[in-house]
């Protein structure tokens, strides 16, 4: 019964930081997304004139 407590703390605290870094990793990459339209590369900008 002495672990159950610190136990639970820590399952609680890594879960908090996995979750942290999914709510970071996922606007990262919307706006990863959102900007690439904005700001093509050069790749994409020679695509688009032929």
């Amino acid at each position: 019964m002495f672990a159950a407590v610190p136990w639970h703390w820590w399952l609680g605290a890594g879960l908090l930081l996995a979750g942290i870094g999914a709510v970071v990793s996922l606007v990262a990459g919307y706006l990863r997304a959102v900007e690439a339209k904005k700001h093509p590369t050069r790749a994409q900008r020679r695509a688009q004139q032929q």
